[in-house]
């Protein structure tokens, strides 16, 4: 577990309108052999291609049921079926996830050689994974929208091997034991002894932490609450400090609101996505981020993908 890769696509990063450039929300997260999509806009799959991380996807997330963010899934379940997959696809999301499934089988007149399993989230609702958890959080955006925090669970502490040689234990099999978290019973004098796994680790540590708000106005109470402390925010940031009038109007947020809530969550890395195709330049977009939040802060560009190190 405390080796797993953590990797980010952003397979699309444009606002509601797709440009030349930038295709319709889509992230894609690889943790070890999972793949997990949030959001889908139309050519996802396309892009996929492009930067050849494949159609092997375990699940799909949707912030929410406007178009640029779900148009996608149509033509990705149809490609998935059309290779042979068989094996079932969960789609989380807000309210009428489960009719959005049903419209998928309705399009898809019965070709679809897989099953898909709609999972309905509400705000603090849980999907378990192998080795970390994704947590959905509600955003305001005019409608019942949500973000997601994947987290890792955290990871055993540090081994001493100096203490347990010092301890009597020969290096070997027993600090594998140990380091899974197995007491073991050495024999001392003829006398049994137990160690355990605390005698000789140290603290754990917690795993990484990833944030997507999806569409939105600010909600820093509830990024503060589910996500403090992320390696990575991507956050809504349609608009700069000059439309401050208009993100609240149309349910977005500005770049400078992405950076309060970067900082007020004690973030990493703050990525600045969805935004408007009125910006054919995000220097201002950095500029009033950087106003707000002293960590790195990326405008991503499409395509490109993000390794998540752990801090320690």
């Amino acid at each position: 577990m405390s080796g797993e890769t953590l990797q980010v696509y952003f397979l699309g990063t444009a606002g509601a309108l797709p440009t030349p450039v930038k295709n319709p929300p889509c992230i894609m997260i690889r943790r070890g052999t999972d793949t997990l999509v949030f959001d889908c806009g139309e050519g996802a799959q396309q892009q996929m291609m492009r930067a050849r991380c494949g159609f092997t996807v375990n699940a799909i997330f949707v912030s929410h049921w406007h178009a640029d963010h779900f148009l996608g899934i149509f033509g990705l379940v149809q490609t998935m079926s059309f290779n042979g997959r068989t094996d079932p696809l969960t789609i989380y999301g807000p309210v009428w996830v489960r009719e959005f499934t049903d419209a998928l089988y309705q399009i898809s007149k019965g070709n679809l050689k897989f099953e898909i399993h709609p999972v309905e989230l509400s705000h603090g609702s849980w999907a378990r994974f192998d080795g970390y958890t994704v947590t959905a959080f509600a955003v305001s955006h005019g409608m019942p929208a949500l973000g997601y925090v994947l987290f890792e669970d955290p990871r055993p502490g540090r081994f001493d091997r100096e203490h347990a040689i010092a301890l009597g234990i020969p290096p070997g099999p027993l600090f594998g034991k140990l380091q899974r978290g197995e007491t073991i019973i050495l024999q001392n004098n003829g006398n049994p002894c137990e160690v355990r796994p605390e005698d000789v680790m140290g603290a754990s540590r917690n795993g990484r932490k990833i944030v997507y708000t999806g569409d939105t106005r600010p909600v820093i109470a509830a990024l503060v609450e589910y996500g403090h402390d992320a390696d990575l925010l991507i956050h809504d940031a349609t608009y700069d400090k000059t439309e401050l009038k208009r993100a609240s109007e149309f349910y977005h947020a500005t770049a400078a609101q992405a950076g309060e809530a970067a900082t007020a969550m004690n973030a990493r890395m703050l990525a600045l996505v969805h935004l408007s195709s009125r910006y054919t330049d995000t220097a201002n977009h950095v500029k009033d981020a950087q106003e707000k939040y002293a960590g790195a802060i990326i405008v991503p560009k499409d395509l490109e993908m993000l390794e998540i190190g752990y801090r320690d």
